[in-house]
């Protein structure tokens, strides 16, 4: 495996209780963009001729912070857009960062505007509101969130943008993890086990028309691709009845404002002023007296 999983260690045990070795392995294969695990990846979208929109554990080139991201290939073999989530929820705190406004985007594509949040960002309103504004048809939603309560934030959102959502999980089994992992009998305790059962995560994945009617799914303990066709006309009729960001707006009343650029730790002054910053061993030239 070249894209590493989610840090399940966060929901069967106490945080920050012996998980060094875990972060460890989870910060030594988190994918850098770009890096060999998105040029394999761009490669299989070129392959196979599809866009392929994936989540993954990313980090800097240089630094320490994971972020839970997901990474939109073009079919010729281009990152054509990356998301990081903006709110890590509960005890995912503890392992990622937040993202910024700057990669709240959608992507055009020859079939329609594809785009969305991670997780429980789909609970963020004014997130979705502002990728509804750039004119998103297919909605992807990738999660780990179980159950009926999930399905129904699917469907909902799907009906308030009167656009087809998929909702992805991931399935895990205690049986799945490798025998030769680091501390596996400490990684999921026999009491979580007891109490939750062998599915640390059980799937949900789901696809959702612009009516709110379930096309598939949910798919829930066991691994299946779900396949169907959708009509991206379907978005457009259905917005005749409601476009949330159009004739059902008021812009008169609600405005919505957006920061957007990058938030990077670091502003060099002189790139401010619009001068150019030296290149690594390049002296900085000299500057007069109260310049």
């Amino acid at each position: 495996m070249f894209v590493p999983g989610t840090p399940i260690w966060i929901d069967t045990r106490p945080i920050w209780d012996g998980d060094e070795d875990w972060f460890r392995l989870l910060a030594e294969n988190a994918v850098v963009v770009p890096g060999p695990a998105t040029d394999r990846l761009a490669g299989l979208a070129r392959d196979y001729g599809l866009w392929l929109v994936i989540g993954v554990e990313e980090r800097e080139p240089h630094g320490g912070t994971i972020y839970n991201t997901l990474l939109y290939f073009s079919p010729d073999g281009v990152l054509a857009e990356r998301h990081r989530k903006l709110v890590p929820t509960g005890a995912e705190r503890t392992v990622w960062g937040m993202g910024d406004g700057s990669t709240l985007r959608v992507v055009d594509t020859p079939f329609g505007r594809i785009g969305g949040l991670i997780c429980w960002e789909n609970y963020m309103p004014l997130a979705r509101f502002h990728l509804y504004a750039q004119g998103v048809d297919l909605w992807l939603a990738p999660t780990l969130a179980p159950g009926d309560g999930w399905i129904a934030t699917m469907r909902h959102i799907a009906r308030e943008n009167r656009m087809f959502v998929i909702g992805v999980n991931p399935v895990l089994h205690a049986g799945q993890i490798p025998a030769g992992f680091p501390h596996r009998d400490r990684l999921v305790p026999d009491q979580y086990r007891a109490e939750n059962g062998d599915w640390l995560e059980e799937g949900n994945t789901v696809i959702v028309a612009p009516s709110g009617e379930i096309l598939a799914g949910p798919v829930r303990q066991r691994e299946e691709t779900l396949v169907t066709d959708l009509d991206l006309g379907e978005v457009l009729s259905a917005r005749r009845h409601l476009d949330p960001v159009g004739h059902y707006h008021r812009p008169d009343i609600f405005r919505l404002h957006v920061d957007t650029a990058p938030r990077p730790p670091v502003v060099e002054a002189s790139a401010l002023r619009g001068e150019p910053i030296p290149s690594p061993g390049q002296e900085t030239p000299a500057r007069e007296a109260g310049s």
